[in-house]
């Protein structure tokens, strides 16, 4: 800011220096001088013209260095923030909407910092400087000057209202045509297998109308708030020219203060008209800006200050009465009481909606629960966001994040100092191998965004063997792994799944319940309660919600074995 206030007062005084420049010569030569004479108000018009564009060039490209930096720089704090808060911030605001946010609200933001240093710092600074130097030349000019700008500016005022609450209303909308977008990107094979997605695209098709009429709305009050302040700066303009042509003609005023304040005039008016000009090109800057700034500022989750170690044998898990639920929602869980203990698989399973991705992230320390008591490892804690207990926890969600890189790195990306017989034996022990053979470079072939394309199966495999290889972490959380593949390649996947877990506490959260024969305890849940708990035979033995759920998988009832 330091750097630009100095520069637009230069800037100013080359402003001054065209102005008063041209007003010579102008005078010089009407009053018979030649041309040669008057060379050196040429020079210093032409001088001062160069200097002051060259001048806005150089102010522009400190802008953009100092807006993308700090573009950067916001977009890291963002991403850091949403990192430390967990999914719980990305299921409040919506996928789409945060997606949109890291990537074309920064770029918003970045746009809105360029445009509002430079129009700001100039409509501070040169109308002051060329306002005292008209008064000087003219004092009734500079009056009439002072008393035009206020009524620009109420007049900016109001208009400003107006496109601000329809800016807001554009950028809601386009908030939620975000997410409907992503949604339907993420569950397009399940909307087809429903026969849902011509019903869904109306939706989509409404919120893109939504969309489209509150842009317009923005445009038509963008495009008449500009008419309608060039107009009266031109109006200003003309009226001030026509009291300097009667006073010039009476005798009151001398030729070269009247043609300096005329010159002077429109550079005058032209910091307030080019604010107001891209002043609708910032709002949505100035929406994306606050809107990030909201996450920013956001309080982290209070970790407790408890040092746990490696999960053993003798460690135990207890939950007593505890219950979560999202911000103005209802219930998402409620009275969940369960004791884990030592390395044992804890099947999680229940209806779509019943909880489990919730419980997921209880259990992940992601979600800090409502109410209840909470004890680990004989510690007792009011949230597992515990940073010695998350750096346990082997995460493998339902879609796995693959990076733009190699096969290689992709599988090392948590353990990058790994042994090459480390990495093949990973590879072979969860069935890469035939991707590997297939690869045109083998574990160096680029994949990812864009690279070699990979199967759903294959990416799951690329996450069991981050997982083989880490084996440090001795907590596993699958949320629904194979929800998006076939049975043929769930079956495959699921004999490389199971050694993996064997000296591990197992969290895995399914709807498909031949997984539950191979668990050592089985939750489930339903409308966000803990109905039933214990061993496969023992659910089997009470017939009760398991036995119901196995009876619908089934499609008849009777035959649980």
């Amino acid at each position: 800011m330091i750097k630009l206030v100095g520069l637009y007062v230069l800037q100013a005084f080359l402003i001054l220096g065209q102005g008063l420049g041209l007003a010579a010569l102008l005078t010089g030569l009407w009053q018979g001088h030649s041309l040669a004479s008057q060379l050196t108000w040429l020079l210093v018009f032409a001088g001062c013209y160069l200097l002051r564009h060259g001048s806005t060039e150089l102010g522009n490209s400190w802008l953009d260095k100092y807006a993308r930096m700090a573009a950067q720089d916001f977009r890291k704090q963002l991403l850091k923030k949403v990192f430390n808060l967990g999914p719980a911030i990305v299921q409040r605001e919506g996928t789409g909407n945060m997606v949109t946010l890291a990537l074309d609200g920064i770029s918003e933001v970045e746009n809105y910092i360029h445009l509002i240093y430079s129009k700001v710092i100039s409509m501070m600074i040169i109308p002051v400087i060329l306002l005292i130097v008209c008064f000087f030349l003219d004092w009734i000019s500079g009056i009439v000057m002072l008393l035009v700008y206020p009524l620009i500016v109420l007049f900016m005022i109001i208009l400003g209202y107006a496109a601000k609450a329809k800016a807001d209303r554009q950028y809601a909308a386009f908030q939620v045509l975000s997410n409907h977008f992503i949604d339907s990107l993420r569950g397009i094979d399940t909307l087809k297998y429903l026969g849902l997605s011509k019903r869904y695209s109306r939706s989509i098709y409404r919120s893109s109308e939504r969309f489209r009429k509150s842009t317009m709305s923005v445009i038509k009050v963008a495009m008449l708030s500009n008419f309608a302040l060039d107009f009266f700066t031109t109006l200003a303009i003309a009226v001030l020219a026509v009291f300097l042509g009667l006073r010039l003609i009476n005798g009151h005023l001398l030729l070269f203060p009247a043609l300096a304040i005329l010159i002077l005039a429109p550079e005058y008016f032209l910091p307030i008209r080019n604010f107001a000009s891209d002043y609708h090109a910032t709002l949505n800057g100035k929406n994306s800006f606050h809107a990030v700034l909201r996450i920013i500022n956001m309080d982290l989750p209070k970790r407790p200050q408890v040092e746990l170690h490696p999960w053993t044998t003798g460690d135990e898990l207890h939950l007593e009465n505890v219950e979560f639920a999202y911000p103005h929602g209802e219930s998402e869980l409620r009275d969940i009481n369960l004791t884990v203990s030592g390395p044992q698989k804890v099947g999680i399973i229940g209806m779509s909606g019943a909880g489990k991705t919730t419980l997921i992230n209880l259990l992940s320390g992601f979600l800090p629960p409502k109410s209840g008591k909470m004890t680990i490892q004989g510690q007792k804690v009011d949230t597992l966001n515990i940073k010695s207990w998350q750096k346990q926890i082997l995460y493998i969600p339902q879609t796995p994040y693959i990076f733009a890189d190699t096969l290689r790195n992709n599988i090392a990306f948590y353990t990058p100092g790994v042994s090459e017989e480390q990495l093949q034996e990973a590879v072979h022990v969860v069935g890469l191998d035939q991707l590997v053979a297939e690869l045109p470079a083998g574990l160096d072939t680029m994949i990812g965004n864009g690279h070699r394309p990979l199967s759903g199966g294959q990416a799951q495999r690329i996450t069991l063997a981050r997982a083989f290889l880490d084996a440090s972490r001795k907590v596993m959380i699958f949320d629904e792994p194979t929800a998006h593949l076939d049975i043929e390649t769930e079956l495959e996947l699921k004999k490389r799944m199971l050694p993996l877990m064997d000296g591990r506490l197992v969290f895995f959260a399914t709807h498909r319940l031949h997984w539950m024969k191979q668990m050592d305890y089985i939750l489930v849940l339903k409308d966000g309660r803990l109905v039933e708990q214990g061993t496969y035979q023992q659910l089997l033995a009470e017939q009760g919600y398991f036995t119901e759920l196995m009876d619908q998988t089934k499609g008849r009832r009777g035959n649980h074995e």
